[in-house]
């Protein structure tokens, strides 16, 4: 059987599949019938499903649970809608087929990440920043990097923290004076407490900020974390005072959370490679639904601009058409 995603379905089509549920109301119809009006969706798209004969159901599904469903597709005052004859929690669900997604598995990012501080020759900043990436435990592994904005996605903050570790790179290469371990270790540390600011399902999507989240913020809880780890570790002296301060300045401006301007190359080069690394995400975003040729709508977090896809396109060249 050919699968199809939600934003191919049609009327009259069949779905077998694991969907994720957006959302699940419990209702009566006119001649008193329960049945379950969801939202479920996948990458692609949502769809309404309603489930009846619910006698024989000892279980209900919940918001951001993921489910296998055997389905057919109808049409109702104009609406597509899939009529849910058989339903069950899904068992091993790839949620990067049904929600928007880092490019990457997180397994994958996550050993990109370990490699990095493998490569780092001081023991004390290895040790540290391990114990730092273990903290937050298994909420990495879907954990976006915002709300709306740029790496909204599962596994966001994976993936905005493996682009800003390969920008470094080149960085460094650019400007040998820096100090390639101590900036690689800044931007693996720096919103690593996202995790304790934002509250998120498995499926990477944020309800809200946690009140640490609005009443501290993952800069100053960041501070805490690396001195807790600092105390675990047995890490001391001017390397955990460096690594606090990339994570209090990285913001760049009091107006955008930091308390501290940048005071060294290193953090320096944390704030516009953060910043950079973030901004060409949301406009990779922006670009991927607006027609080329054409302006977007304007964009709050992009100081209310409104972005340009361009039509021109670069030909291909003989020796790249040919590699």
């Amino acid at each position: 059987m050919e699968a199809h995603t939600v934003s191919q379905l049609k009327p009259e089509m069949t779905f077998s599949g694991d969907l994720l549920v957006r959302s699940v109301d419990r209702r009566t119809d006119k001649t008193g019938r329960e049945y379950l009006d969801m939202t479920l969706c996948d990458a692609t798209g949502e769809i309404n499903a309603k489930k009846w004969n619910l006698e024989n159901m000892d279980w209900q599904p919940v918001s951001g649970q993921v489910i296998n469903v055997d389905s057919v597709i109808s049409s109702f005052n104009g609406r597509i809608q899939m009529k849910l004859n058989r339903i069950a929690p899904a068992s091993n669900p790839d949620m990067r087929m049904l929600v928007p997604s880092a490019p990457e598995p997180p397994e994958a990012m996550l050993a990109e990440i370990e490699a990095a501080i493998d490569s780092f020759p001081t023991e004390d900043l290895r040790r540290l920043v391990r114990e730092l990436l273990r903290m937050p435990g298994d909420r990495l592994n879907y954990f976006p990097a915002a709300q709306r904005m740029h790496h909204a996605e599962y596994a966001g903050l994976l993936h905005h923290t493996t682009s800003m570790l390969k920008m470094a790179e080149h960085v460094c290469a650019c400007y040998p004076f820096l100090n390639r371990e101590l900036l690689l270790a800044g931007v693996i540390v720096h919103d690593l407490c996202k995790t304790e600011e934002m509250q998120s399902n498995a499926s990477g999507s944020v309800s809200d900020y946690t009140p640490d989240g609005i009443l501290i913020g993952h800069l100053v809880r960041g501070v805490v974390w690396i001195e807790r780890a600092a105390e675990k570790t047995g890490v001391s002296g001017e390397i955990v005072l460096l690594l606090q301060h990339m994570m209090l300045s990285h913001h760049g401006e009091p107006e955008f959370g930091s308390p501290k301007a940048p005071m060294f190359p290193e953090a320096e080069a944390l704030h516009w490679i953060d910043s950079l690394d973030a901004k060409m995400n949301e406009m990779l975003t922006i670009q991927q639904r607006t027609p080329a040729g054409a302006f977007s709508e304007r964009i709050a977090y992009l100081d209310d601009r409104r972005m340009y896809h361009p039509a021109f396109s670069s030909p291909v060249s003989p020796q790249t058409a040919d590699e």
